[in-house]
């Protein structure tokens, strides 16, 4: 199979290559707006499924998922455990906001009572001292057994790691395998964030945001690809089309 040749007429030769590279840009803008309208479409089946979780009955604490691969399958369903927490194991974790605000999200281990291992529980969000960076608020001490009711949560979202932010009282991030090993805790791989209601009176807001996956993004993108897909188009038609065909009337 050989290649069509290009006419020799310089006119016609600069014709056929803008209707190709038009033809391209076009097919190609086209083709990635529908992209991203199925990235969206995804992803809402995805909240419509996280959704119908919060809705399904509470897991108990001898079921909770030993494994990431299940504990994916039980991320935002509900959950009421019992135990004891590991309070020597705090953290709080840096530049997390809530309400607008910048402080620190409460991070503490909960042994379990009704079953083995030991969870990571996301308490809530505290302000920041702005007269000292380093100073950290004294949460109030329950030694003995505490319920916790929340929902189950991967462990709390990443943040650029600092230099030597990543241990310490004050930290960027919590990785659970390398936080069991410090504190030499058997974690599950997962977290569960207390809900304000039930919650004990010990200062921290627990006005958690509903999980943003990003669908009205995927939206934008799309609407600004096919947007340059009609702007191209009615370049093409104009210059090469309607344009000529003035002229030449004149």
């Amino acid at each position: 199979m050989t290649a069509t040749p290009l006419p020799r007429d310089p006119s016609r030769r600069r014709t056929v290559i803008v209707l190709v590279a038009a033809t391209i840009v076009v097919a190609g803008t086209a083709r990635l707006g529908l992209w991203q309208l199925d990235r969206a479409a995804q992803k809402e089946f995805l909240q419509h499924s996280l959704d119908t979780r919060s809705q399904l009955l509470p897991v108990a604490a001898a079921t909770l998922a030993d494994t990431a691969e299940a504990a994916a399958e039980q991320h935002y369903r509900r959950t009421a455990i019992r135990g004891h927490w590991v309070s020597t194991a705090t953290v709080f974790l840096d530049n997390r906001q809530m309400d607008g605000r910048q402080g620190f999200f409460v991070v503490t281990p909960l042994q379990l009572i009704d079953a083995p291992g030991v969870v990571l529980v996301q308490r809530g969000w505290t302000p920041r001292d702005l007269l000292d960076r380093t100073k950290v608020p004294r949460l109030p001490d329950e030694p003995g057994e505490v319920t916790v009711v929340g929902h189950i949560a991967p462990p709390p979202g990443r943040l650029y790691d600092f230099a030597g932010a990543a241990s310490g009282v004050i930290r960027q991030n919590v990785d659970i395998a390398a936080f069991a090993q410090e504190f030499s805790l058997h974690l599950k791989p997962l977290s569960i964030v207390q809900d304000a209601e039930g919650a004990p009176q010990d200062g921290l807001l627990r006005q958690w945001p509903r999980p943003d996956l990003g669908i009205q993004r995927h939206y934008g993108y799309a609407f600004q690809w096919f947007a340059l897909c009609a702007l191209m188009t009615g370049l093409y038609v104009w210059f090469q089309l309607v344009r000529p065909r003035l002229r030449s009337k004149r």
